[in-house]
């Protein structure tokens, strides 16, 4: 079983992911019908940046399971027998 502690993380993330869906989700799929000169367009970043943010994110994700991968690899490398 989850501690309290494990469960309190796990709700946070759930949380955190569900508020980056749906801000990502409006800038993406709304904000295009929505005004320029309108009051909501001053809480996003300009729409540029909804195809570069998750570019540089899944880069970053790809870098560190890389090197997790390489980690293990070079930590579990078993020494060459000398005959």
């Amino acid at each position: 079983m989850a501690t309290g502690a494990d469960q309190a993380v796990g709700f946070g993330l759930v949380g955190f992911s569900l508020l980056l869906f749906t801000y990502y989700t409006i800038w993406v799929i709304v904000l295009p019908f929505v005004d320029s000169d309108h009051v909501i367009h001053s809480y996003f970043l300009p729409r540029e940046y909804s195809v570069i943010l998750p570019g540089v994110a899944a880069l970053i994700l790809l870098l560190c399971v890389g090197t997790f991968i390489g980690v293990v690899t070079w930590k579990n490398r078993k020494p060459k027998k000398i005959d």
